[in-house]
């Protein structure tokens, strides 16, 4: 089974992070209203991060990591993260 951190960009542009064993179920539920309560007055939200991790404790551990960046440092991840999407698509 595979764990992932994730971050979502939300409606107001705040960011928000959390953890799953499955992506799109989650997001859906975050843009379905019942995701986090951080989420639902912020919808809808979009996927810009996530990691995928072998189990829970490291994707817990990662997500508790990214919690204590400050917005800018966030920011500066999910960039790095589409960059280094793009690379992967191009080969």
């Amino acid at each position: 089974m595979m764990y992932f951190t994730y971050i979502l960009r939300c409606a107001d542009d705040t960011l928000y992070c959390g953890y799953t064993t499955d992506l799109e179920r989650r997001i859906k539920s975050h843009n379905d209203g019942f995701g986090a309560k951080y989420t639902r007055s912020r919808r809808p939200v979009e996927l810009v991060y996530f990691e995928g991790f072998s189990s829970k404790s490291l994707a817990l551990k990662r997500e508790y990591a990214i919690k204590k960046l400050h917005k800018k440092a966030k920011e500066q991840l999910i960039v790095k993260h589409a960059q280094n999407s793009k690379k992967t698509e191009e080969i």
